[in-house]
């Protein structure tokens, strides 16, 4: 394989570099993939289009040539939360605890028909060190009933065995971009996260046509999970519309942070989980049922979640007058 003349055609410098085309990507993350090429070349070669900044017919290019490998379920009423791979530093994990709530939830509504979560981990991927979701997944009982957990590694083992390459480069390439969203249960309904609206419509232009709904969330650390004040996009017609979460309007006042969190910290607090904590697990889960289109809006679902507790409040209230 001539693999030389696509690092050619992103590493020549500014003048001379050129964005490749759908065809020409495929074939390059393909020879990546296949080790068709010297592990040297594809570290160049990913290097270089990170530096030139990956066109969007390169990141589509690219999800396609993936999508070739990949073992697929099929789960299609499910929703996938597109974590990514890079862990997380400042807070805790909590789609474990998502299960509770939603099991509670689809028990209480028997009208709304159950989905579950799809969550994919891997071997931690660059460009930071934190606690990452497979190593969690892997230390605690998911209840499978409601959260599908698919090791990277049996879905797709060709991007699994690139960790090393991708650790020794320690940057971000073009696989952090795709990784997030690769579908292995063929879901209808997928959250992902971003930070800057630039990246939202590269999102939903790259992932949007592989899901019935799509929401991007300004997520902790990458992640599809909320811990404070932030906002949301969503796809309405052909307008990109963005709205905010303010935990004030949810009665959630949530201050704690850690610095580099371990595992074992996050466990605990999985055991433990304080009042605030959960107020946050129902105002995540909340996201998602409104992202599965179970609920016309996030506040209509954090209200229904929170209708028994409110119905145990007025209850003590009545016992103590």
């Amino acid at each position: 394989m001539n693999f030389f003349k696509y690092i050619k055609a992103v590493g020549t410098g500014p003048k001379s570099n050129r964005d490749l085309t759908k065809e020409e990507i495929i074939e390059a993350i393909d020879g990546i993939l296949q080790n068709k090429c010297e592990s040297e070349q594809a570290a160049a070669f990913l290097m270089l289009l990170r530096v030139k900044l990956e066109s969007d017919e390169e990141l589509a290019g690219c999800l396609e040539a993936c999508e070739k490998y990949i073992k697929k379920d099929d789960i299609p009423q499910s929703v996938e939360l597109g974590y990514s791979f890079d862990g997380k530093t400042d807070q805790p994990y909590l789609f474990p605890l998502f299960s509770s709530v939603l099991n509670d939830f689809f028990k209480q509504h028997k009208e709304i028909e159950p989905f579950k979560l799809v969550i994919s981990g891997d071997k931690l991927q660059p460009a930071k060190s934190g606690l990452f979701v497979k190593e969690l997944a892997q230390a605690i009982e998911l209840d499978d009933n409601i959260i599908a957990f698919y090791d990277r590694k049996e879905y797709f083992e060709e991007l699994s065995n690139l960790t090393q390459l991708r650790k020794k480069l320690y940057m971000r390439t073009i696989f952090n971009t795709v990784e997030k969203l690769l579908n292995p249960a063929n879901s209808k309904y997928a959250i992902t996260s971003a930070f800057h609206r630039p990246y939202v419509e590269k999102y939903i232009k790259l992932f949007g046509h592989n899901y019935e709904n799509l929401l991007i969330l300004k997520g902790s650390e990458g992640s599809t999970e909320v811990f404070s004040n932030s906002k949301y996009w969503i796809k309405e017609g052909e307008e990109i519309v963005e709205k905010p979460i303010k935990l004030a309007d949810f009665d959630i006042n949530y201050t704690e942070k850690y610095e580099n969190i371990t595992l074992e910290e996050n466990l605990k607090i999985l055991e433990n989980p304080s009042a605030e904590l959960m107020k946050l697990v129902k105002l995540n889960v909340a996201i998602i049922l409104f992202t599965a289109k179970r609920v016309e809006s996030i506040e209509k679902a954090y209200e229904m979640l929170n209708k028994k507790d409110c119905c145990i409040v007025r209850f003590w209230k009545w016992l103590l007058k």
